[in-house]
Order: structure tokens, then C-alpha cells, then sequence
């Protein structure tokens, strides 16, 4: 046993071989995912990166630059990526095999480590191949596996294992085989090398992992945490922390939808609230006046947010002169003065008197949907020209009514993607304050990629605030785990995310009438995430369990050395990295299935 306490496994090869694609399909990502390692048509990896296994937190993939180019010459090379360092390697290969694969197992056997020999993008042999007469993929596969022992065993290795994978079709070749056998290989890694985290008495200031790559496997900036305690002790941060906390849960946001009757402002009360026009708690529709007094619809996940249903202007019961009063116009955050056809001296007089109350007002032009179609009928339909002949003819008419400079947002409620609605929801935003600002962001619809960035933002901002909370409350132990962290803070944290992204049960049904979707098909679009009802203390004890690893001595010693004034905390700092490390794990599980299911929700 060595002492250590992670295991490093080095991707090598040459330039372009797909050594990043690998990490980054052991890691579970696509090359293209926020924290994927980049690859490149051209040389990519200037320098080895550390990449954490998704899996094993005390795992470390690294990617290494390519063998045998101009900034890693083959006689450089094995100094300069420090090849010693690893302890066990993945030489990965495309082609034709080179004196360079030959340096590289040489040099690994010499030093008595193992390795694999990865024939990788094996798709595109394949399909080359699959041009010649003869063509058998079976027989194909099994030459170049030959070719590629032969050449191993000639460079004077004994009992290579060899794997022939393609990045893209995971399922494919041997990419299940490589899986199962590194998973094992790891295991017994761990017996022989690293030093076990219950064991660790004295660890040396200079051994086990540094700071920076601590950051990285834990995704914690230790320097955020130093400088939010700078000047200050623990207990007054958490004490405002709390403050925020009970604030942001208690922060009502009322948003009140009105306009000339029959404009779809029902209906648009219902698209904000994810609801479809004929559920059971949605606001009436219809073609005749259907709403008489000013509705209350509190938003069925965050019912501080309420959307308020207010009657149609200009009508025999609402009559400009006295609509005002009706309504109590002056308990509300903002509005939404909707049409569906022409702008009036109505809708500006309700702005007028907006503005002499020093609110916010916004002119929405509803129905763009059933407008649009009408236009297709013209031979000469451009979609992009007859928006903008709307959106004009409505300013014209909103000024000559006599409301000066007047912005007007084009919207669909049954597609808040489109047009102009992820513009007024982003103006609403900035017209906010901070607190107003997170209830809508947690209440909007997931439309849209950005407004899903918008609330894992959120969610981050959260996840710091419970960890040092958590860290304040000290230790609380876990039965059956030796480690401590406040169970109750982590379940109830998880259960908020379903609600944010709208996974739990309730939200997907509404989301699959709302979309005209089997609610089994979004529910099959989770992939990384159990279902909200799984959720339980008990569930999220296995959770820990598994990631137990990754919360050793060593790295509560780096947080202390980094951030001193915790050490006043018996068992404070295991809490706080437990709680960031896990409630920022399945935040990204939760965020991705999220995706996924919009995704199912919107394929025509």
C-alpha cells in the first residue's frame, strides 16, 4: 500500500487518436457537455488535465497531450507528462500502430504497471470497410484485433489486453467489455494502492491531492467559501444566510394579467402556471366573458407566485371610468396588457394610470399563433417581415392613442418559445429586484435551454447557502456511515430541485397535457434521477454511502488549511463538503433529465 489517496489513471497515445472523446464517455459525458474534456480537430490537450471519475470521486482520469508532435516530441515525452506519476494506463489508438504505441507499453511494463491498448473510432473502420465485396464485420473486427496483439507481443508484451470501441456508439464492439474490466481493474487498484480514508492518522502536508485538483473533484471554489467568512464569524454569515433563506421562501410575486375582454388573458394565466386552458385549477376560457371579478391563480408549485386573472375592460360590467377601482390595480408587481387584434384608448389609459403608480407595465400581443396562419395564406408569406409588420402596426396604434415610445411583445400561449415571450420574460427579470427576481425565475415554464441555466444559477446559489448552514448546525451522524452531514437538509434540498425543473410526478403529468405527450414517455426520459416519490433519508444514506469516498482526513485538512476559522467546528467542515458535494452532483443529474424531457416534450 502506498499512502495514497487517489488513484491516477492515464488516457495516452497520439494526436488525435480520441483520447478526450474516451474520458469523456468513462466520465458518462458527451464531448459537448459543460464540463467535458474539449476536443478538437487539431491538437487539443496542451498539458495533462485531471478529470474525476463520475463514479469514484478518488478516481483521476487524465487526459494526456498527444505522443510525437512538435510540443510533445517522442524523446520528451515521457519526462514531460511525468509518466511515472500514473498507475495505470489506457493507450489509445485510430490507426496503424507506430513506434510511439511501442515507447509508450514499453516504457509502462519497465516501470511493472499495467495497461490497455484501446482501438478506438472503430465506427469508421468499419464503414470504410464495409465498401470492399467481401465485407464481414465479424471477420473485420477480429484482423485488426490480431494486428493489433501481434504487434504488442513482437514489441515485447507480455499478455496485452487489447479493446476495439467506437466513443459515439458506446453499445457497440468491445466499449461494454472495456467498462466491466476497468471497473474491476479499479477495484483492485484500490486495495493495493490507496491508503484507506479510516486509517489516515498523520497525513504529510505534501502527500495526497492538492488543492486545485480538491476544486476540481469536488467542484467547491475553497477561496468563494475564505472570502464569504473574511472579517467575519461563521455565525454571523449563517445568520444571514437564514435571513436570505426565510425571505427568498416568503417573497410573494403578484402579476396581474389584464385588457379588452376576449384577448386570451385566461389562457395566458394558464401558460404561465404550465397548465393547459381544461384542467381542473386552471383560470376559464371562452369564447364569451367568462371571467366577472379579479381571480386569484396562486402558481401550483410556488403559490407565492400568483397570477391574477383580472375582468376584460370595456365592457358593460367594466367600464373604463370605474375599472380601476374594481380591480384594486394597486396591489399588484407588474402587468401584462394584453390584446389579441388592436391596440385601444383603453389599453393606454390603463397604462396611464400604471405609470401614476409608478409600476411596471408591459404591452402583450397575444394569439400570434392563429395570426401567423392567417398570413401563411399570402403567396408571399415571410414569417420574419409579417412579425414585423405587427409588431409595428400595434406601436402605431398604441401611439396614436397617446402612449409615447411604446414596446410591444408578440406571444403564443402554446409555445412560449416563440416570438417574443423569452424576450419579456428576460425584461421582467431586469425590471425586478433580486428577491421578485428568483420567485419568477423558479416559476417560469422550462421553455427554453436558458431559462433551465437560469435555474440550475439558482439552484448553485442555494446549494452554498445550505452548505454553510449545514456547517453551522456541525455534525449530525448518519446512521450506519462514518461520516455526519443533516440529512434533513439534503433530502428536503433534493425534493426543491424536482420541483424547480419540474420532475416531480404531478409536473410531469401536467407538462404531458400541456405538450399532448404519454406522461410515461417524459417519465422515460430520466435517466440519471430517481422519481421524486424515492426521495427519502434512507434512499439518500445509500447515496452517501456510495460517494463515502471521496470524504477523507485529507480533505478536510485542505479546507482547514484554506479556511481556518472552521476548525471551531467539531465536525462543521465533513457537513458542509458532504452537503456542496452532493446537492451539486444531482443537480447536474437533475438538470440534464430535465433537458431530456423538454426535449420529449417539444419532438413534433
Amino acid at each position: 500500500m502506498t499512502g495514497k489517496t487517489t488513484l491516477d489513471i492515464a488516457i495516452t497515445g497520439v494526436s488525435g487518436a480520441g483520447k478526450s472523446s474516451l474520458v469523456n464517455t468513462l466520465r458518462g459525458l458527451s464531448d459537448f457537455d459543460e464540463e467535458a474534456a474539449k476536443t478538437d480537430v487539431i491538437e487539443g490537450t496542451k498539458e495533462p488535465m485531471a478529470y474525476p471519475h463520475p463514479t469514484f470521486p478518488d478516481i483521476i482520469l487524465w487526459d494526456l497531450p498527444g505522443i510525437g508532435t512538435p510540443n510533445f516530441k517522442a524523446k520528451e515525452y515521457l519526462g514531460r507528462v511525468n509518466y511515472s506519476q500514473y498507475d495505470f494506463f489506457i493507450i489509445v489508438a485510430s490507426n496503424r500502430f507506430t513506434v510511439d504505441d511501442v515507447q509508450l507499453s514499453q516504457a509502462i511494463q519497465k516501470m511493472k504497471k499495467r495497461f490497455y491498448y484501446v482501438r478506438s473510432k472503430m465506427d469508421i473502420s468499419i464503414k470504410n470497410e464495409k465498401m470492399k465485396p467481401d465485407f464481414n464485420e465479424e471477420v473485420t473486427l477480429q484482423q485488426v484485433k490480431k494486428y493489433c496483439l501481434d504487434n504488442l507481443v513482437k514489441a515485447g508484451i507480455s499478455s496485452p489486453e487489447i479493446f476495439l470501441i467506437s466513443s459515439w456508439y458506446q453499445e457497440k464492439y468491445d466499449f461494454p467489455l472495456l467498462h466491466r474490466t476497468l471497473k474491476n481493474e479499479i477495484e483492485a487498484l484500490r486495495r493495493h494502492i490507496l491508503r484507506p480514508a479510516d486509517k489516515l492518522t498523520n497525513p504529510s502536508k505534501g502527500s495526497g491531492i492538492h488543492l486545485t485538483l480538491l476544486q476540481k473533484i469536488l467542484k467547491i471554489d475553497f477561496s468563494k467559501l475564505r472570502d464569504a467568512l473574511k472579517n467575519r464569524n461563521l455565525t454571523e454569515v449563517t445568520e444571514e444566510i437564514r435571513q436570505e433563506l426565510d425571505e427568498l421562501q416568503n417573497v410573494r410575486l403578484d402579476i396581474a394579467i389584464t385588457g379588452v375582454s376576449g384577448a386570451g388573458k385566461s389562457s395566458l394565466v394558464n401558460a404561465l402556471r404550465g397548465m393547459t386552458d381544461y384542467e381542473e385549477g386552471a383560470a376559464e376560457v371562452g369564447i364569451t366573458q367568462t371571467t366577472m371579478e379579479c381571480q386569484a391563480y396562486p402558481h401550483p408549485l410556488f403559490p407565492n407566485v400568483t397570477i391574477w386573472d383580472l375582468p376584460g375592460i370595456g365592457t358593460p360590467e367594466f367600464r373604463p371610468k370605474d375599472y380601476l377601482e374594481k380591480v384594486c390595480f394597486s396591489q399588484y408587481d407588474f402587468f401584462m396588457i394584453v390584446s389579441s387584434e388592436r391596440f385601444t384608448e383603453n389599453d393606454v389609459l390603463l397604462a396611464q394610470e400604471i405609470k401614476k403608480m409608478k409600476k411596471i407595465f408591459y404591452f402583450v400581443r397575444s394569439k400570434m399563433d392563429d395570426s401567423i396562419t392567417s398570413e401563411i395564406r399570402d403567396p408571399n408569406f415571410n414569417v420574419d417581415k409579417s412579425l414585423e409588420k405587427i409588431r409595428k402596426n400595434c406601436c402605431h396604434e398604441l401611439t396614436e392613442a397617446g402612449e409615447s415610445n411604446p414596446r410591444v411583445f408578440l406571444i403564443s400561449r402554446r409555445d412560449l418559445s416563440m416570438y417574443d415571450f423569452p424576450d419579456l420574460q428576460e425584461t421582467l427579470e431586469n425590471d425586478l429586484d433580486d428577491l421578485k427576481r428568483h420567485a419568477l425565475i423558479l416559476a417560469m415554464p422550462l421553455f427554453s435551454r436558458k431559462i433551465l441555466e437560469k435555474k440550475k444559477a439558482a439552484m448553485e446559489a442555494l446549494i452554498w447557502k445550505l452548505a454553510i448552514v449545514s456547517c453551522a448546525i456541525g455534525a449530525i451522524p448518519v446512521p450506519g456511515l462514518s461520516l455526519a452531514c443533516d440529512l434533513g437538509i439534503l433530502v428536503g434540498a433534493l425534493l426543491y430541485f424536482y420541483k424547480v425543473f419540474g420532475l416531480d410526478e404531478k409536473s410531469l403529468r401536467r407538462v404531458a397535457k400541456v405538450f399532448g405527450k404519454d406522461y410515461r414517455v417524459l417519465k422515460s426520459a430520466i435517466k440519471k434521477s430517481p422519481m421524486s416519490s424515492e426521495i427519502t433519508p434512507k434512499f439518500v444514506t445509500g447515496l452517501l454511502a456510495r460517494s463515502l469516498l471521496c470524504i477523507s482526513l485529507t480533505v478536510i485538512e485542505v479546507v482547514l488549511d484554506f479556511v481556518p476559522v472552521l476548525g471551531s467546528l467539531i465536525g462543521g467542515v465533513s457537513s458542509f463538503v458532504i452537503t456542496f458535494y452532493m446537492l451539486r452532483s444531482f443537480l447536474k443529474d437533475i438538470v440534464e433529465d430535465a433537458e431530456n424531457v423538454r426535449a420529449k416534450a417539444t419532438e413534433p
